[in-house]
């Protein structure tokens, strides 16, 4: 006896959603020169001016360029074809790489934190001009670099993108820090106004990074992606006609974009199992936007006899409920006769 067995999958857009990949490759290289040019010039001019808030945005940005690297590496390799071993290929190193860039985010904060520590107690000399004049132009180079992964690449769905986007936004903080802080240097000689800087970016950072490495563990743990209802899903299939419990319900992400489902639907008479497979599938791609689906269609005979379903208790009660309907439907024609 066997159940039927469905594997929806759209491939209505895919072209879309490979133009989609490109844009966001070609916009995390161009941020990627971009960001690795200027970090260069940073870190000298940390340097040269003895700033602290510079040199620490230089790390930030030697984090950056490194993470772009490895998004670009994970999101290469994530087009690779699967294989008999990984049958989902490699799409899952973009959260990897989301993953390790938001923990190098902290290790960097810390870092910051430690400096800015020693700073606080024991303030050195900055050159002021300087310090000003290099975090400008960082912060130019910044908003150039944000504003090609914005415009080019998926910052609201994709997290190696928005964790390479967040790295950016950081540096944008560190070299707005870095002006702030040069300037009350430079006005009022608060050479404080440097680490003070340093501790209030390296916090800003740490509240975005922790995002970052919430959503990124969250699609490893396969939770239910944020924004989805698996009770609502559930009431959904529930509601349609000869459907009599959904049971192992599972929704989680692929990668970025790709949300999966998989379920047991046991249906009264398993004649029904047709209709109810296309209209529950409509109901997942339509209402809920998952294309990528694998739904078995049972009957309550098969889940009390065969023991391949965990709800057997309650749909054994169920079975009595139906036979004791039929029971009183058939006494009543009798007494009419």
């Amino acid at each position: 006896m066997g159940g039927h067995h469905d594997h929806g999958h759209s491939y209505h857009g895919h072209g879309h959603h490979h133009h989609d990949g490109n844009a966001n490759h070609t916009s995390l290289f161009l941020a990627f020169i971009l960001i690795t040019g200027f970090m260069i010039v940073e870190f000298f001019g940390g340097l040269l001016s003895n700033s602290l808030a510079l040199i620490s945005d230089a790390g930030h940005m030697l984090s950056d360029a490194a993470s772009l690297f490895l998004s670009l590496f994970a999101m290469r390799l994530a087009t690779k074809p699967t294989t008999a071993t990984k049958t989902y290929g490699y799409k899952r190193t973009e959260i990897l790489a989301a993953l390790l860039n938001g923990i190098t985010l902290i290790i960097i904060s810390l870092y910051i934190f430690i400096e800015a520590y020693d700073r606080l107690f024991s303030p050195q000399p900055v050159a002021s001009i300087s310090m000003m004049t290099i975090a400008a132009f960082g912060l130019l180079i910044n908003i150039a670099a944000a504003w090609i992964l914005m415009r080019g690449g998926d910052t609201s769905k994709n997290l190696n993108v928005r964790s390479a986007f967040l790295h950016v936004l950081g540096d944008m903080l560190g070299s707005v820090g870095a002006i702030i802080a040069g300037l009350l240097i430079w006005l009022f000689g608060w050479t404080i106004a440097d680490p003070i800087a340093s501790i209030i970016v390296a916090m800003l950072i740490l509240v975005s990074t922790w995002r970052i490495i919430r959503d990124s563990v969250n699609v490893l743990m396969e939770g239910v992606p944020a924004g989805m209802d698996v009770e609502e899903m559930r009431c959904a299939v529930l509601a349609l006609e000869g459907v009599v419990e959904v049971h192992d319900l599972h929704v989680w992400t692929v990668t970025s974009g790709f949300p999966a489902l998989s379920c047991h639907i046991v249906v009264r008479n398993l004649a029904q199992g047709g209709d109810v497979l296309r209209t529950a599938n409509q109901i997942f791609r339509e209402r809920f936007h998952i294309s990528h689906t694998t739904i078995q269609i049972e009957d309550m005979t098969m889940c009390q006899e065969e023991n391949i379903c965990d709800k057997k208790g309650q749909l054994k009660k169920i079975g009595e409920d139906d036979d004791k309907a039929r029971s009183n439907q058939s006494n009543r024609r009798s007494v009419r006769t």
